[in-house]
């Protein structure tokens, strides 16, 4: 993967949220904490499990995270 997670999820900001992943992406740009350099699940998932009160779901996170695995997928090939 060449991008981590946060740069992926960033191009999902919108000044008015179409969606869950829109929103979960405004209020991670918003989290000054959040893992911005990193490509792991584990960490990231860790890390809005205890500090991400914003996310109300983690569905939403798992969401997002399988359109990064796509999109870094096919940039490799």
């Amino acid at each position: 993967m060449t991008k981590s997670f946060y740069h992926f999820l960033m191009k999902y900001r919108h000044p008015e949220p179409k969606n869950e992943i829109s929103t979960f992406a405004n209020q991670a740009y918003m989290d000054h904490d959040f893992p911005k350099h990193s490509k792991q699940y584990d960490e990231i998932s860790l890390y809005l499990e205890l500090n991400a009160s914003y996310l109300t779901r983690m569905s939403i996170f798992d969401e997002a995270w399988n359109l990064y695995v796509a999109e870094e997928t096919k940039e490799d090939y």
